[in-house]
């Protein structure tokens, strides 16, 4: 799975990396979690430009009753999104790119678990691939709550002493095809949803606070010196 991760690069690096025509503004976020919000990148209709927008971690289908849904919903499987009925739906017409510069997992270490950081060797920001939702409370009014939720597959040699589960990063070349909701054949997108290699990634511990998702600030993504 994929539960925390990062976004510390410049409002130019990610403007540049996923070709937005304004610049950005972005705070660094170090131990990004579930329920926050995050920035999303995404087209929201046949022929607009990419956006970058807030939306919150946890996606909540359009039919749900409540919005709690959405804490338990922070990933998707990339095997079965197709047709789950709370994924089927974005799937098809509302797919987006989360911005990261690295996320974490945990290692079993006795009787306690020491958390990673996988990120890029050269540090350069790359996009989870997500899918994204607007829900209404019907019952209770309100405003319409956007969401989204990112995309794993199973681990690379890396990730796999680590998690059988990895988030599933789109390459820059594919960013269009991902993010074009004109696009519903799943055979055209499903081979995007697998493993990304593990050439150019690295993985090293990290200091316990990670634990805390009160906790975000630069120490999160230091390397733990033994």
């Amino acid at each position: 799975m994929c539960g925390r991760y990062t976004l510390n690069s410049s409002g130019d690096e990610i403007a540049l990396l996923f070709d937005l025509s304004e610049l950005p503004q972005v705070v660094p976020r170090y131990n990004l979690a579930p329920t926050q919000e995050a920035a999303v990148v995404r087209v929201p209709a046949p022929g607009a430009p990419r956006q970058l927008v807030p939306l919150r971690w946890g996606l909540i289908p359009y039919w749900a009753k409540e919005a709690a849904i959405g804490n338990k919903m922070i990933n998707a499987r990339a095997e079965s999104v197709a047709e789950k009925p709370a994924y089927k739906w974005s799937f098809k017409k509302k797919r987006c790119l989360i911005p990261a510069n690295g996320f974490y997992e945990w290692k079993k270490e006795g009787k306690s678990k020491q958390p990673y950081l996988i990120h890029r060797q050269d540090g350069k920001p790359f996009a989870f691939a997500g899918l994204w939702s607007t829900w209404v409370d019907r019952e209770h009014g309100g405003a319409p709550i956007e969401t989204f939720t990112i995309l794993t597959t199973d681990a690379n040699d890396l990730l796999r002493p680590l998690h059988n589960r990895m988030p599933v990063i789109v390459a820059p070349e594919n960013f269009d095809l991902w993010l074009d909701p004109k696009v519903e054949d799943a055979t055209k997108l499903q081979p995007l949803l697998v493993p990304h290699a593990v050439e150019g990634f690295e993985a090293f511990p990290v200091s316990r606070n990670v634990n805390s998702p009160a906790h975000d600030a630069p120490d999160c993504v230091e390397r733990l010196v033994a």
